[in-house]
């Protein structure tokens, strides 16, 4: 409950209701029992405002009235002016805590007529009174929502509204107020800029102070824009399907209009209807672009609610679709939302995938991706990606040496049409090196490519070298081949044969393998399997002084510190595969695309190139034995994974930062962090750390609630495709609401409060559930049940059944949420980034409350900065 003054006055033939700034004058002087709303400069609706005053003034003794009906006039007018209070500020200060009884404030007596009285009563004792003579009880019943309706024409109507009632008739006592006939033909929306209608699904999400819409009923609706879109007028139709297009986000209008088969309607104008105005072009182009523009933006709605399958729509269409893609010169509303349409046949229908992707060639793409608008390149990879995802493994492993020419290739040999050349380079030079910025969606596209592309390796990977396979073993010859230079073979002859498996050994052993009887029992662990083998024969035909120089380095050594090239390889290229996780499905929330990666064509054969002679480099550092083996793919690993975060835009970069990570600089950089996070394990500084600790954890939990307040944007998901749409959680000051809503784009900075729709007062959060338990996390949709997604999945439950569903920006936000609300529930923080940050902080403090300072006093202040020396004539000898 609020803490809310009221301020009774009275001094002329007038009332006047000032509530938070927002006053309601009943029976001017000069409009007599008129009601009207004015606001005030010290309106106060903010979230943070301390109290909402309602300032009452009634009619004195020389005003015409009796003290008796003056005071039953204010009971009346304060009682529905509070419910008007409650729905103007309701917004805003829904969720606070009622002022504690001892904050009670009295205002100083006003100065003035002697006619003029002045009082001021708290919510304690003049609440009671009031509520009790105007029929109100304390506290309201928790199923009534105070609202604020609106017909267009008349003023706004504050009412109460029970959920217990049927919606319907709900909306009959609204239609019955403004003498509206056939209440089923009307129907209550959100006011917002979603538009969205109420039903008996979601009429829970209403809540004190939301405005809402009186308007046509959904079936309506849908029938006259069904009609409208036939229409013979031009102008008519456009502003028909306009309309169409914004109604049809709402599930319930679509619902509605999918009943009247409008989907078939819309499919019938495209296929048909652009032939019918194709004569108008030229005259009407900017008409017939819009025209074309909004009923395709209305199909993808529509879709996008997943009523209707994908898989009933024909030939005809889908080749009208492509062609709009395949026009050289198209609008790009229409582009978009061609391509838009193309990737969602693919993602949801196994069926359309091959006839979509046989209408399409790679030729016809490029062009999109040579273009400078970022949305068209965004949605011109996210085909590619789409039809890559769900092509058929004999689709996606067409050999890479084919001859086929890019341009006229289909899009099913995927694989073909990765590999080549001009494909990369152009997303290579007019996407990733364009002069402008790349937004989030398009590095998701590009990781969505490369991790794909990268999956090309995993039939390689999971495939066991066959020892009795020549061709295999041959391959393994030819590395001997190439290390050793073998000019000549022995004859076939008994002694020589025996003295041929003697040198093959000896080579084998000098080669590194495990095995030196027979090599190719070495690749028979899965993974890395033969994709091991394919990178050590890439090494050593395209970089072959190096991989000579390493295998004759090691076969010089002593046996114990010899680095063993072929165990090295096998392990190095499984540690690989485990860092670009190939063979794994992209995540839907990633970003994490490397632009080194689409500089080569053969990038992931080069990225082992380089790190194999990273690992022989490190080996030589640590003067390493074959016992040390695992340690040293530990540091290893450790220099990949630093140099890869600082994201190096070519292969060439990748490697000279790995140059300035050597073996000595880890050891600075691994002594460094274990100083940090050293622990004490003495008792007096176990029983520091426990008497020190709450206080730590306190500090913790206010930075994790201050995170929430500041809020973050999240990103809205659907089984169609990661959209640009947006929205925005924040907590707020006094931590007891929650406020939320949807964005158009990406904000700069802060959301305020008052531009976010909807909110949930924490008091109503029963649970927060993350991963597999979330309910958004059960729905089975494309690309949503892999690990990265369920791992930043965390949902509040509130109120019976309903729920608020989050997917994390990244871990860290994962962290800072789960740990926020936690601490909200008054629950303990159990993240790892809690665990991490208690450590470090009570390391620090553990630090400085031990330091030596040989009695010498910290002061309060800072020591002033000295001045500035009157000349820099100055040199410091060295000798």
């Amino acid at each position: 409950m609020l803490s809310t003054h009221i301020i009774y006055s009275s001094s002329e033939a007038c009332t006047v209701f000032d509530i938070g700034g927002l006053q309601k004058v009943v029976g001017t002087p000069t409009a007599p029992g008129k009601e009207q709303w004015a606001e005030t400069p010290e309106r106060r609706l903010e979230e943070n405002a301390p109290s909402t005053r309602v300032r009452v003034q009634v009619p004195g003794g020389d005003g015409g009235h009796s003290a008796a009906s003056a005071g039953e006039e204010s009971s009346r007018l304060i009682s529905g002016c509070l419910a008007d209070a409650k729905c103007v500020s309701g917004q805003q200060e829904e969720g606070r805590g009622s002022e504690s009884s001892g904050s009670r404030r009295r205002s100083s007596r006003p100065t003035g007529s002697a006619q003029t009285r002045a009082a001021v009563y708290t919510v304690g004792s003049f609440f009671h009174w009031l509520w009790t003579f105007s029929g109100f009880t304390m506290p309201p019943p928790a199923d009534i929502v105070k609202v604020a309706i609106e017909w267009p024409g008349a003023y706004p109507k504050l009412m109460e509204i029970d959920q217990k009632k049927p919606l319907s008739a709900i909306i009959k006592e609204v239609c019955d107020g403004w003498s509206l006939a056939n209440h089923e033909y009307f129907a209550l929306q959100h006011a917002d800029s979603s538009n969205f209608y109420i039903t008996e699904k979601n009429r829970n999400e209403i809540k004190n102070g939301t405005i809402l819409r009186l308007t046509t009923s959904p079936a309506q609706n849908a029938q006259q824009l069904h009609e409208r879109i036939q229409s013979s007028s031009m102008d008519a139709k456009l502003e028909a399907l306009k309309d169409l297009a914004s109604l049809s986000r709402d599930v319930t209008f679509a619902q509605e209009f999918i009943n009247l088969d409008g989907i078939s309607l819309l499919t019938q104008m495209v296929e048909s209807g652009t032939e019918r105005y194709q004569k108008l072009q030229k005259i009407m182009k900017p008409c017939f672009g819009d025209m074309l523009s909004f009923t395709l933006t209305a199909f993808v709605e529509l879709m996008d609610h997943g009523i209707v399958s994908w898989d009933t729509f024909s030939v005809a269409f889908i080749k009208k679709i492509a062609s709009f893609v395949n026009k050289s010169a198209m609008d790009v509303s229409i582009l978009q939302r061609s391509l838009a349409i193309l990737e969602s046949m693919v993602l949801n229908s196994h069926d359309l995938y091959q006839k979509v992707a046989q209408e399409i060639t790679i030729g016809q793409l490029i062009p999109h991706l040579q273009g400078s608008d970022q949305e068209i390149q965004t949605y011109t990879i996210a085909v590619i990606n789409a039809l890559f995802l769900k092509a058929p493994d004999e689709r996606r492993q067409v050999g890479v040496e084919s001859s086929v020419d890019i341009l006229d290739c289909p899009l099913t040999e995927m694989a073909n049409i990765l590999a080549q050349k001009q494909l990369r380079s152009i997303i290579l030079t007019h996407v990733i090196r364009a002069q402008r910025a790349i937004n989030n969606e398009m590095a998701h596209q590009l990781y969505v490519l490369q991790v794909l592309t990268f999956n090309l390796l995993e039939d390689r990977m999971m495939t066991k070298m066959d020892p009795q396979d020549q061709a295999q073993r041959d391959i393994i010859f030819e590395l001997r081949r190439i290390a050793f230079d073998a000019e000549s073979e022995p004859n076939n002859s008994s002694g020589s044969m025996e003295k041929r498996k003697s040198m093959y050994t000896r080579d084998y052993k000098k080669l590194g393998f495990i095995n030196h009887v027979n090599p190719a029992m070495d690749f028979t662990q899965t993974p890395p399997g033969m994709l091991a083998l394919d990178n050590m024969l890439y090494f050593a035909k395209h970089h072959q002084d190096a991989y000579i120089r390493i295998v004759l380095e090691n076969s010089s050594r002593e046996d114990k510190h010899e680095c063993p090239f072929g165990r090295s390889s096998i392990e190095l290229t499984k540690m690989l595969c485990e860092i670009l996780k190939v063979g794994e499905l992209p995540s839907e929330t990633c970003n994490d695309f490397h632009p080194m990666f689409f500089t080569h064509d053969r990038s992931f054969e080069e990225f082992f190139c380089i790190c194999i002679q990273l690992l022989n480099k490190t080996w030589k550092e640590m003067r390493a034995t074959s016992e040390d083996f695992n340690k040293v793919m530990q540091v290893v690993k450790e220099q990949v994974m630093r140099a890869l975060t600082t994201k190096p835009s070519s292969l060439d970069q990748f490697k000279s930062k790995l140059q300035n990570l050597s073996y000595t600089e880890i050891l600075k950089i691994r002594q460094s962090e274990r100083m940090n996070q050293e622990d004490f394990q003495s008792r007096p500084i176990l029983e520091l750390k426990e008497k020190i600790q709450p206080e730590i954890l306190e500090l913790i939990k206010q930075q994790r609630l201050n995170r929430l307040v500041e809020g973050t944007c999240f990103r809205k998901l659907n089984c169609r495709r990661r959209q640009d749409k947006f929205w925005y959680c924040r907590l707020s000051p006094n931590h007891k609401v929650l406020h939320y809503g949807d964005l158009e784009e990406s904000p700069q900075g802060e959301v305020p409060h008052d531009s976010l729709q909807d909110k949930l007062p924490v008091a109503d959060i029963k649970a927060v559930v993350t991963g597999k338990d979330c309910p958004h996390m059960k729905e089975k949709g494309a690309l949503k049940q892999n690990k990265e997604v369920l791992e930043l999945a965390f949902s509040i439950l509130y109120d019976s059944n309903c729920q608020l569903n989050f997917i994390a920006p990244d871990k860290h936000e994962y962290c800072i949420w789960t740990d926020g609300l936690n601490a909200l529930l008054g629950k303990d923080m159990m993240s790892d980034l809690t665990r991490n940050d208690l450590d470090t902080l009570l390391s620090m403090e553990i630090k400085l409350r031990l330091l030596d300072l040989e009695n010498i006093q910290i002061p309060d202040a800072p020591p002033p900065i000295p001045k500035e020396p009157s000349n820099y004539d100055f040199v410091y000898d060295c000798n």
